[in-house]
């Protein structure tokens, strides 16, 4: 079955992140027409993924159903499927049980998969974390990992690949939970955390005082960093790297880089650089398709000194407003404006009282909790773009750093949750895959 676009614009969205929610809400305010598909019911909230992972808050607090999202904007509907095709001639997406849906434009905001930069075993040993579903099936394999194994000796170590803020801030939260468990007699002895970078510095795209900060604070929490040096194959039991040596883990966390979602492939006729994603005009439209647009992690957005801009979540929603304010142009007979991004800046969570956060065009840096705040209002920006109580998101998040000793995990129960629904119905249906790969962890 094909479904046709009815008189007057029809805009099809092809991934539920923050870069297609963000399109959908805008346009969806305006009363356009707007079909949004996503493999999945919910909107996942991408920078809480590792405390997901380390069993500080559950996975449902971070995931809100789509319909909820849009229930007061009556022109969006929304489409769970799977997409095994992409027309971007006719504007058509086919879905996975062969119906089809064409819009008069579409939007790819499909988001982005790990990138294992072809290193043996990595996929299929390796725990991405670049979704909820990664997240939960990381955090009970370290449950599992606790309560089988947790006197056998490096049965708790970890590797973390990866020394960016997703690297970063896995290592600093694994450190506080190896504590937490130490002090409440669950295991005698903490796991070793081992975080690894091909770069010389942690946090390579900060500046020199941050790479310190975050060095000294992970080693001080028993981190141990290992710079320089790559990661040549991935075993089920150990990771070798490239100097010769090994290191014995059940656990390797990769957040070594990431790709376009595997859906681009697909298409045919997409220009397509680094990462696979997807080459855009500066008004975010593809070169060669009239009314196709790509957005967040799946395009490479370029800047006026001619770079691309950061897969951040910042640039996701903001990059899906201001696509639609361009669809909206066009049907008033406007030109569209190429994307002007507001730099917030670059900032990371090392630990409980730890973070670094450089902001404004001259990156003016913090440190401890002037760095925690500079974090919680970008993120509760971000947030509220989605959610509609990111209130509840600031209350947990005060009390989160206000605390001076480490989080009781407990294994058994899951945290209070945030109610983001007003009934029972409005909960994500999180499907965990028990292997250890992700085909993709794109929003499509």
């Amino acid at each position: 079955m094909t479904a046709q676009p009815e008189e007057g614009p029809h805009v099809v969205v092809l991934g539920g992140g923050l870069a297609g929610v963000g399109c959908a809400h805008r346009l969806g305010d305006e009363g356009v027409r707007v079909t949004l598909v996503d493999r999945n019911d919910y909107h996942q909230f991408q920078p809480l993924l590792y405390q997901v992972a380390t069993s500080q808050l559950p996975a449902e607090d971070i995931a809100r159903p789509h319909r909820t999202i849009f229930r007061e904007h009556p022109t969006v509907e929304i489409h769970t499927a799977d997409v095994a095709t992409i027309d971007v001639a006719n504007r058509t997406l086919t879905l996975s049980d062969g119906d089809r849906i064409t819009g008069t434009h579409l939007v790819i905001a499909a988001g982005a998969r790990p990138e294992y930069f072809g290193v043996p075993g990595a996929a299929e040993h390796a725990f991405p974390l670049y979704s909820v579903a990664d997240a939960e099936r990381l955090r009970q394999h370290l449950q599992s990992t606790i309560h089988t194994g947790s006197e056998s000796a490096g049965a708790l170590d970890v590797v973390v690949v990866g020394g960016g803020p997703t690297g970063v801030e896995i290592t600093g939260a694994l450190t506080e939970l190896m504590a937490a468990l130490v002090a409440t007699e669950r295991i005698s002895k903490p796991g070793t955390i081992t975080v690894v970078d091909r770069g010389k510095k942690l946090l390579g795209a900060f500046s020199k005082k941050s790479h310190k900060y975050a060095r000294k604070r992970l080693t001080e929490h028993g981190a141990d960093p290992r710079l320089e040096t790559g990661v040549a194959a991935v075993h089920a039991d150990r990771v070798e790297f490239d100097d010769g040596s090994t290191i014995s883990t059940r656990t390797v966390i990769w957040g070594g880089g990431e790709s376009a979602a595997s859906v681009v492939g697909s298409a045919t006729g997409l220009p397509t650089g680094r990462g696979g994603r997807i080459d855009v005009r500066p008004d975010l439209g593809v070169d060669g398709h009239p009314h196709v647009y790509a957005i967040g992690d799946v395009a490479n957005i370029p800047t006026k000194d001619g770079s691309t801009l950061p897969q951040l979540g910042s640039v996701a929603q903001q990059s899906g407003v201001w696509v639609a304010d361009n669809i909206l142009r066009e049907l008033h007979g406007d030109k569209a404006k190429p994307f002007h991004y507001k730099d917030k800046g670059i900032m990371a969570m090392i630990g409980r009282n730890a973070a670094v956060a450089e902001v404004g065009k001259r990156r003016h840096q913090l440190e401890g909790p002037l760095a925690f705040a500079a974090w919680l209002g970008v993120h509760a920006m971000l947030l509220s773009g989605a959610h509609s109580k990111a209130d509840a998101f600031m209350s947990w998040a005060w009390d989160y750093f206000d605390r001076d000793h480490a989080a009781t995990v407990e294994w058994s129960t899951a945290p209070q949750r945030i109610a983001w629904g007003d009934d029972s119905a409005d909960v994500p249906h999180i499907e965990v895959d028990r292997g250890h790969s992700t085909p993709s962890a794109g929003n499509n």
